[in-house]
């Protein structure tokens, strides 16, 4: 559970220049945890490159919240 909630911290900066700079706005958490828990829960011991990639794949599938985090930043 606890890599999950790190995964869900480190969405929010999911442009590469600023992946280590950032850990997400709860509100960028909030957005994505849902698509997490459904698409992406076997990849989270992945790490978060993984679990963006997999947001990524099923970006036709996300929630307008979650995908609006993607798109703002830059993904």
């Amino acid at each position: 559970m606890n890599k999950f909630l790190l995964a869900l911290a480190l969405l929010a900066s999911l442009s590469t220049e600023t992946f280590a700079q950032h850990a997400g706005t709860d509100q960028d958490k909030e957005a994505c945890i849902r698509d997490v828990q459904r698409f992406c829960r076997k990849l989270v011991d992945q790490g978060d490159f993984a679990v963006l990639s997999c947001l990524k794949q099923n970006r036709a599938k996300l929630f307008s919240a979650c995908l609006n985090v993607l798109v703002s930043h830059g993904q």
